[in-house]
């Protein structure tokens, strides 16, 4: 049987900064809908699932957190998202397109998401930037507030994609936060960090990733470890 490396990106701050348009479009969500426009404080955003922040937003303004008012909200921000995003500094980060386009074309490699965004929500910033079809599989933040268990859905999702279960050493997250070194841990992956999101280089070294770069504007270094 031929190696596979299963390569998870984490999106926001590892492969793009979107320029705040995520935050921008729930709190456009949460005004459009629900008449919620008091400012946010106390909430943080980096490397939490959507559905954890959505909760927390909810409990912030009082609202009942009932699954039909969940979809309302989830409606609204789909909505919002791609205008944020379209009129804002969304931008990939440097190396990233020639990495990511690197690896899909590779067939010894399948590359998915372990990310905290809405399914959706992935796809409308993957989309933005032209890079969607890039990814096969993926964990979500829809339904988990733990990045562990959207980890472990990350893996599940690849081992049904690819019919069998896949080595911890060929196994790889790569992530800007402390949460994507922990749960990346959590499913045995080699775990690459960068400093390109909200921690710096002593925040992420003290949760020791295996590999941590500055950024990735050389691919190269970082395309040389799925051999």
């Amino acid at each position: 049987m031929s190696r596979m490396h299963v390569v998870l990106f984490d999106i926001d701050g590892t492969m793009m900064t979107a320029g705040g348009a995520g935050q921008k479009a729930m709190e456009a969500a949460l005004r459009t809908e629900f008449g919620a426009d008091a400012p946010v404080f106390g909430i943080p955003f980096a490397g939490r699932t959507d559905r954890a922040i959505t909760s927390d937003l909810f409990k912030f303004y009082g609202l009942a957190p009932t699954p039909d008012e969940f979809r309302r909200f989830q409606t609204s921000y789909y909505t919002h998202l791609p205008i944020h995003l379209a009129s804002g500094p969304a931008q990939l980060l440097p190396g990233i397109r020639e990495i990511v386009e690197s690896l899909a074309r590779r067939s010894d490699v399948l590359l998915g998401l372990l990310t905290g965004n809405y399914r959706h929500s992935a796809q409308l910033k993957l989309k933005h930037f032209g890079l969607h079809d890039c990814f096969l599989v993926g964990g979500y933040g829809d339904d988990h507030h733990d990045r562990d268990d959207v980890a472990r859905t990350a893996v599940l999702a690849a081992e049904t994609h690819l019919g069998r279960r896949i080595p911890c050493e060929h196994l790889w997250v790569i992530g800007d936060t402390p949460s994507d070194v922990q749960c990346g841990r959590a499913i045995g992956a080699n775990v690459v960090a960068v400093t390109t999101g909200a921690y710096k280089r002593p925040d992420l070294e003290a949760c020791g990733p295996d590999h941590l770069f500055d950024d990735f504007s050389n691919p190269s270094s970082l395309l040389a470890l799925f051999r």
